[in-house]
């Protein structure tokens, strides 16, 4: 027997005395007395299932309850595929970063941009690096720069202890 909160009402499970009963072939029956739609579900050898609980009277329809159980979820695993998860990529780069580095993180940014994931760009200081966060600054601002085409910056770029961090997310077209 399924539980109040595992899904909807079957057969003996419904409370109410009246229902709005739709048959097996999805005609409406109208409002009809819970035993008799019972007797209704029983003779056509499937179950009463309570479709729609809140509706006054609640909505019930004679069905085979397995076979909604299974449908119900085909159209659940349908719609978590469709999700896209964004995720949040990261992008490493250093205050003495050379050309042909900084390209390649770059040429990694778009990537990720493109695949709709949201880019994470930080920046470690060592040792006496923080003497120079200027650097930083300015390197945050070439970055934001190369990628305005496809990217919005969502969290502007900020020091959190030795570490500068921004986070970039793709344009919507």
């Amino acid at each position: 027997m399924p539980e109040k909160d595992k899904g909807p009402n079957i057969n003996e499970n419904i409370t109410v005395n009246e229902v709005r009963l739709v048959d097996a072939e999805g005609q409406m029956v109208g409002v009809v007395d819970l035993q008799k739609a019972l007797g209704m579900a029983e003779e056509a050898g499937l179950d009463l299932v309570e479709v729609s609980p809140n509706a006054e009277p609640p909505v019930c329809k004679i069905l085979d309850y397995g076979k909604y159980k299974y449908e119900q979820q085909k159209k659940a695993n349908e719609a978590r595929k469709k999700q896209k998860t964004v995720e949040v990529k990261e992008v490493k780069l250093s205050p003495r970063i050379e050309k042909n580095d900084y390209d390649v993180k770059m040429r990694n940014a778009v990537r990720f941009l493109e695949n709709g994931d949201k880019v994470k760009v930080t920046m470690r200081f060592r040792g006496r690096e923080m003497a120079h966060q200027n650097i930083g600054w300015d390197l945050f601002k070439k970055v934001q720069e190369d990628l305005v085409e496809i990217a919005s910056v969502e969290l502007e770029p900020k020091f959190e202890g030795r570490q500068m961090i921004m986070i970039m997310s793709p344009r919507s077209s």
